[in-house]
């Protein structure tokens, strides 16, 4: 075992990112909220090209209040991808609401326009309320929403884009975090970029993002004494976090440069190996390449995605499967979803490999290493 262990994503940060949180300490906006949660946000929406940016604890937080902001209420149905994380499908039954699983696309793993629509027509027959549509930027790959607009467009269901991931992607020539009603960041620390914990809510939409600061804040009212009417959440990102995070907005272009220089040497790795491809290669000029996977096909290859992951613990260098679809996952057994079998093909052959921007050139010669020599074994 070597000493020091690789992992996936770790925070990229340094001497930029510590003047920037010293300084907010010295300012004395310590308490949430303060001058750096205000010119964060000011710089979110110069970087997406929105209007407004609601700066909050967690990209689950964001997404809770965007489909409340839209009136998502308990009896709903929430169409989303079944290739995400957990907090995607957890934020849709924080309203009430039911989410239903749409399988993917499985050149890009996203969530697929055709199955999408099929879905909202036999919903729509049956005459269910379909009260939100949330595609999922796959591994920092924005979703088809060219496809994916024109279709709630034609069945007037509003879109929230789950970006969590995807920062610095774009789409069409529009950034990622730019499309729907209102899409949502994740700036958890092995994201693209972070603020140790944190997200935003990003709209075009000036009531939505007022209504997203109201509960976000307890839901008080403007008045000397403590007053609600409603149930809040306290939800808002403190200024140091905010601090943290403006100075990684600086550094985003550099640090997913750096993702790229990982996936390119991936990419070379695994193009002469029958049977195993980097997921989403093609057109991932557009990606933010926040984590690279590769997809195993075992029998061409003659070894398993898992044999990979075994070989690379064994030098301390982590991966991870891509992740288990959640019409799989045991808490939401039962859940309705049309699935046609993609994602658990992604699932069973996908491995995501080490793409952190913070990686030593050492650190990246290990990885190719132990990769090299496995496949050579």
């Amino acid at each position: 075992m070597n000493a020091e262990r690789i992992y996936l994503s770790s925070p990229d940060v340094g001497e930029l990112e510590e003047q920037h949180v010293l300084s907010a300490i010295k300012s004395g906006w310590v308490a949430p909220l303060g001058p750096d949660v205000n010119a964060f946000e000011d710089e979110l929406t110069a970087r997406i090209g929105v209007d407004h940016a609601v700066a909050l604890s967690s990209g689950t937080a964001a997404l809770h209040l965007a489909l409340l902001g839209i009136g998502v209420k308990p009896g709903d149905v929430v169409l989303t991808s079944t290739m995400t994380f957990a907090a995607t499908a957890n934020a849709i039954v924080y309203t009430g609401a039911e989410p239903f699983f749409i399988d993917s696309d499985p050149v890009t793993g996203n969530i697929s326009p055709g199955l999408l629509e099929e879905a909202l027509t036999q919903l729509r027959a049956a005459g269910e309320r379909v009260a939100a549509i949330v595609p999922v930027d796959l591994l920092g790959k924005a979703a088809d929403y060219t496809a994916l607009e024109d279709i709630a467009a034609r069945f007037d269901v509003p879109l929230i884009s789950d970006a969590a991931e995807a920062l610095g992607a774009t789409h069409a020539g529009r950034p990622a975090g730019s499309f729907g009603r209102a899409s949502v960041l994740s700036f958890n620390g092995n994201k693209i970029m972070t603020t140790s914990g944190g997200g935003a809510l990003l709209t075009n939409d000036e009531k939505l993002a007022q209504h997203a600061r109201y509960l976000a804040t307890q839901a008080r009212q403007p008045v000397a004494h403590y007053e609600h009417v409603d149930i809040g959440y306290n939800y808002r990102l403190s200024n140091l976090l905010a601090a943290l995070g403006r100075a990684q907005l600086q550094r985003l272009d550099e640090m997913i440069a750096r993702r790229r220089e990982l996936r390119e040497r991936y990419k070379e790795i695994f193009a002469a190996v029958e049977g195993a491809s980097v997921l989403g290669a093609d057109g991932d000029e557009h990606d933010n390449v926040w984590l690279t996977a590769v997809l195993v096909n075992r029998e061409k290859t003659g070894w398993t995605a898992g044999e990979l992951s075994e070989a690379l613990a064994a030098r301390d260098i982590e991966s991870r499967p891509l992740w288990k679809p959640m019409h799989l996952q045991p808490v939401f057994a039962g859940s309705r979803g049309m699935i046609d079998g993609s994602s658990e093909a992604l699932f069973r052959t996908g491995l995501t490999l080490p793409s952190g921007s913070a990686l030593t050139a050492e650190q990246r010669e290990r990885v190719f290493g132990a990769i090299t020599e496995f496949l050579a074994a």
